[in-house]
């Protein structure tokens, strides 16, 4: 296809954000290997204060540019937007004291040290050596983060018990003799050929170091933190909203959105029930995706079948969608399916490197024991993930160097735009006729009673919200929320136990996919009702999309100021 994108001579203002892009990777090994760059690949992120102190003196000194800045353009006054909510809202973070407190289950050092292996390539001799440096560099790593939480735990800011209970059970899955460590070395192959015998005992030798580090991070969180560990789950309804905007880029009116969380819920539920009576009259809920699990139609056998199976249906919605409803630019059209190297669960997406000889990907991280899988439940999460979802609002954004600068391409990312938009995606997949099969269409309305749930669950926790009636109302409870979100998601036990401390470690997070997709419907909405016969839902997409990842109301400000 052609690709229509226009050619735009860089601002001063777009050299303050490549300034603070260029700056901001110096400080993050770990955000240069997402990012597909080399150089530093044995290195990982220094997490102690004085590592949390040069980023936030980085960003002063940005901000401080912008309020000089003078906007030549719209691009210009989006990056300025854009800019001022991301960084101040991590200052506000920083001030709070939240980065050196940062523990929980899912998206602290703990995780981010280990989980950035899984984007380093493993090709050659000298690819498993990098690996083996940055495992080495774990240690070090493990012991700045110790001084951050100690640093928080002074200033009476600690995470809940549950978050640092969970860590440390992480500790010990991870160097256990089947565990991560463990097998990251049994697996180390180039081409399916053993390592060079140096290769494979430097990188024995270095796992071994990562492991010990590992394991006596996990007795330094049960000696050093875990008495001054509050029991209390919920972060408190003041420090509530700080978490909410910096995983929206929007302010919302949280007993609001609360309450509509609630009628959110109730309307998918009902819907449910009538794609049930579809695939068995009379059966329940529940009853129906029995039925669907037990139907060879939609079973799939062994992780090599399932991989096969997310690819097609990858490449088949890229095939269709492009040129139709989006602009897929040629690099775009590539995604690459992959079945991660952990067994925790889940489905996730990573950008490609910016030349894209990194491909965008699509990881299923599948439980042990797992072999069977059911496609009713996952079409529409390959659409989340895949396209239209992450990967086209990803990859597109990163593809799009004529228009936008560095950090607006690869930094500028916000939950509640990003997991939004791919709600949104599968919302649009429904409405052309993708998910028609009952069964599809059921595994979509499941995935929205879970994001659904968790808008009520969240911030009825954290902002001690009176409960629904359904649990008893009252106070929420542990106990509660796990009635409350077991009743509304159809997984198994350890999955859910899972999600349930994801929402209670890092509040805010959970709820921005459900609060996103409705500010992207009501944006779409409300442009529709402007522009009337002269809307164009391809070009709407083609806009919104070429914006990149900023906060919502950066957003709205966008696509509702005037075309110059």
């Amino acid at each position: 296809m052609t690709d229509t994108t226009t050619t735009r001579t860089p601002t001063a203002v777009d050299a303050i954000a490549d300034r603070y892009h260029e700056a901001a990777l110096a400080l993050s090994p770990i955000g240069q290997t997402y990012l597909g760059i080399p150089g530093h690949e044995t290195e990982l992120d220094d997490f102690s204060p004085a590592g949390h102190e040069a980023h936030a003196t980085l960003r002063a000194g940005v901000l401080r540019d912008l309020d000089a800045a003078e906007p030549v353009d719209d691009v210009d006054r989006v990056t300025i937007s854009a800019m001022r909510d991301r960084l101040g809202l991590a200052q506000e973070t920083h001030e709070a004291g939240i980065d050196i407190a940062d523990l929980n289950v899912i998206a602290s050092p703990l995780q981010e040290m280990r989980d950035v292996l899984d984007l380093m390539p493993t090709d050659t001799d000298e690819h498993w050596s990098h690996i083996a440096g940055r495992l080495r560099a774990m240690p070090a790593a493990l012991d700045q983060w110790f001084e951050s939480l100690h640093a928080g735990a002074e200033r009476g800011i600690v995470s809940a018990r549950r978050q640092v209970e969970a860590c440390i059970q992480q500790t010990v899955d991870h160097t256990a003799g089947d565990g991560y460590f463990a097998t990251l070395v049994s697996g180390a192959r180039v081409d399916g050929n053993d390592l060079d015998e140096s290769v494979r005992a430097d990188l024995e030798a270095a796992a071994g170091e990562a492991s010990a580090a590992y394991r006596a991070a996990g007795e330094r969180l049960r000696d050093e933190l875990l008495a001054k560990a509050p029991e209390s789950d919920g972060c408190g309804r003041e420090i509530y909203p700080l978490h909410s905007r910096r995983f929206l880029g929007a302010a919302v009116d949280l007993e609001e959105t609360y309450a509509w969380g609630q009628e959110e819920l109730a309307r998918i539920t009902e819907e449910m029930q009538r794609v049930a009576e579809q695939i068995k009259p009379g059966a329940s809920v529940k009853e129906a995706m029995q039925a669907l699990d037990a139907d060879p139609a939609y079973q799939l056998h062994g992780t090599d079948a399932l991989k096969a199976w997310m690819q097609e249906k990858a490449d088949e919605a890229i095939a269709e969608l492009g040129g139709t409803h989006f602009d897929i630019p040629v690099p775009v059209q590539t995604i690459e399916c992959m079945i991660a190297p952990t067994q925790s669960g889940g489905i996730y997406y990573t950008g490609p490197s910016e030349d894209f000889s990194r491909p965008g990907r699509m990881w299923w991280s599948v439980p042990k024991g797992v072999e069977q899988f059911g496609t009713w439940r996952e079409l529409t999460t390959v659409y989340h993930e895949g396209v239209p979802g992450h990967h086209l609002q990803v990859a597109q954004t990163m593809y799009r160097s004529e228009l936008l600068n560095s950090w607006r391409r690869m930094d500028a990312w916000t939950s509640g735009h990003g997991e939004g938009w791919a709600l949104y995606a599968e919302r649009l997949m429904d409405e052309l006729g993708y998910l028609d099969d009952p069964g599809s269409r059921l595994g979509m309305l499941d995935g929205q009673s879970l994001r659904a749930a968790r808008v009520v669950l969240d911030i009825g926790v954290h902002c001690g919200f009176e409960a629904p009636a359904e649990v008893g109302g009252g106070s929420w409870t542990y106990d509660k929320a796990w009635q409350f979100l077991n009743a509304h998601a159809d997984m198994a036990e350890g999955f859910l136990r899972f999600e349930l401390d994801r929402y209670l470690g890092w509040p805010g997070q959970a709820p921005s996919y459900k609060i996103g997709e409705r500010l992207w419907m009501q944006l779409r909405q409300e442009l529709q009702q402007r522009e009337g016969d002269a809307f164009d839902l391809k070009a709407f997409h083609r806009r919104a999309l070429d914006i990149g990842g900023v906060g919502l109301d950066t957003l709205r400000e966008a696509l509702l100021r005037p075309t110059s």
